[in-house]
């Protein structure tokens, strides 16, 4: 006999199909595992500081401070590790230089690793300054001079002693500079001050010569005799008044319009009498021959015996009864022949036979 066997039921195997729910469910879950991953990673590496080769040299460096930070040099350092004062800065205006080894030794010594240098042996330092030049030491003299002395200073300028003196301080002394322990002699025109910034945080004493100073006309091109100025030919400049001539001219409107008296050269001074108002009457002119007096007025043709501007005397000639008379230009062309007024005649009938003899 054949012993008999169990029959054990086959069960089939349940196979799920995908859908697109699943696949997404799983998807986000990747993601997020990742961002939890990096995020994990990264606060990891910040509590530990940074690693070798993420620090990297600045190159040349611009100070505002006393004090250079590990920040100022490198970068790639923590906020904490950044804000360590590492070396000290050169004086305010100068420039020093580091050597890159230095830098590294630093950087080793506080356990941050290794920095990219870039193949530099040295870096550039350069200590930013606040310059206080010649102008404004010589706007701080002004203003005291004026507040001290009753100078006006409008009209004055300082000559500094020495080489253009300047004045160093730091960059958070941005207040005007002040004039203080003024020393003036208005015999000599000497002064002495000390130039400072803040309460005296920064200051330098300076001496110098007060000069003082008026506007001059200054002709800008070469002139004929005889050829009219405009105003492009003339600009107006400020000089000592020790080095300019007693009787220069200062004013350009009242110079357009004038004619040369003689050969002018380019950037003179001009002077009285280089320059005249043109001429309103020409020698051998008709012109008209004006007499005024208290209820008469008569006028009549002559000819003009010269030249002559307004209010120049001339001579001209009646031409009917050939009588030289004394005139005074009053125009373009005309001329007056009419008493003075401390001179009248009282008979107007005696004044005419003047114009008819």
């Amino acid at each position: 006999m054949h012993a008999l066997r169990q029959i054990t039921p086959h069960r089939p195997t349940r196979v799920a199909t995908l859908s697109l729910g699943i696949v997404s469910r799983v998807l986000l879950a990747v993601m997020a595992l990742s961002l939890l991953t990096a995020q994990v990673l990264a606060e990891a590496a910040g509590a530990s500081g940074p690693t070798n080769g993420s620090l990297r040299l600045r190159g040349d460096v611009t100070a505002r401070g006393d004090v250079l930070t590990l920040g100022d040099l490198v970068e790639g350092a923590a906020p904490e590790a950044a804000r360590r004062p590492v070396f000290r800065a050169p004086a305010l205006g100068a420039t020093g230089t580091i050597q890159v080894r230095r830098i590294a030794d630093t950087v080793a010594g506080l356990g941050l690793g290794e920095i990219e240098t870039g193949g530099r042996v040295q870096v550039s330092v350069l200590r930013a300054a606040r310059r206080v030049t010649q102008p404004e030491i010589e706007a701080a003299l002004k203003r005291a001079l004026e507040a001290g002395h009753g100078v006006e200073a409008r009209n004055l300028a300082i000559r500094l002693d020495g080489e253009s003196p300047v004045l160093l301080a730091p960059l958070d002394l941005d207040g005007p500079a002040s004039a203080l322990d003024v020393a003036y002699d208005p015999r000599t025109r000497r002064i002495a001050a000390l130039i400072t910034l803040g309460e005296r945080q920064a200051s330098l004493r300076v001496t110098g010569q007060v000069m003082e100073i008026r506007e001059v006309a200054i002709l800008g091109r070469s002139l004929n005799r005889g050829e009219a100025v405009t105003a492009a030919d003339l600009t107006i400049e400020r000089r000592p008044r020790e080095a300019t001539p007693a009787d220069a001219q200062g004013s350009q409107g009242s110079l357009v319009g004038q004619v040369a008296q003689r050969g002018l050269s380019a950037g003179a001074i001009l002077r009285s009498g280089d320059l005249a108002p043109p001429d309103l009457v020409m020698r051998g002119e008709a012109v008209t021959i004006v007499f005024d007096a208290p209820g008469l007025n008569l006028s009549l043709r002559g000819q003009a015996n010269e030249s002559g501007r307004l209010g120049a005397s001339i001579t001209v000639t009646n031409p009917v009864s050939k009588k030289v008379l004394a005139a005074t230009v009053i125009g373009p062309g005309r001329v007056s022949v009419g008493p003075a007024p401390a001179a009248r005649q009282a008979s107007a009938a005696l004044d005419t036979s003047v114009l008819q003899r």
